[in-house]
């Protein structure tokens, strides 16, 4: 579907405010593609990221300050986040010893079992959502790289 129709807008005032207007309403859709795939696991799209990053580090604690340094959406409040992750089991938090200031992050194996039980959901979901062939894939990936600089 066109841009113009979806947001029934007949013409941008340039290629670029289209370009932009564009990628925010796909990032709205895909944001409401994922939600449908975490909500009957009682997980918002952030969690889920806080939950990769957290695997990522292989049993390694990690502090809030990193994984927010790590985060998709850098306005997400990662201790928020991982505080509800808390409630849920799907992680652990503990004092770090050497610094009583810092909170050390840990995921759980129930965490991890969540992620596993996610993992085909999310890559089909992927593919779902994309309506791309493999090679436009690729090319898009390369040119929102070369735009981010």
């Amino acid at each position: 579907m066109k841009i113009e129709d979806a947001i029934q807008q007949k013409e941008f005032k340039d290629p670029y405010n289209k370009l932009v207007v564009n990628l925010l309403y796909t990032h709205s859709y895909l944001v409401t593609s994922q939600n449908c795939l975490f909500k009957p696991h009682d997980i918002s799209p952030e969690q889920y990221n806080v939950l990769r990053i957290l695997r990522g580090q292989n049993g390694v604690p990690t502090t809030v300050s990193s994984i927010q340094d790590r985060m998709l959406n850098k306005m997400s409040n990662a201790s928020r986040l991982v505080e509800k992750l808390k409630t849920k089991g799907l992680v652990k938090r503990e004092e770090c010893p050497n610094d009583r200031r810092q909170v050390d992050v840990m995921i759980t194996e129930k965490g991890l079992e969540l992620l596993n039980l996610l993992q085909a959901q999310v890559e089909s979901g992927n593919k779902s959502f994309v309506h791309l062939e493999l090679e436009e894939v690729n090319q898009l990936n390369d040119l929102l790289d070369k735009m981010r600089g």
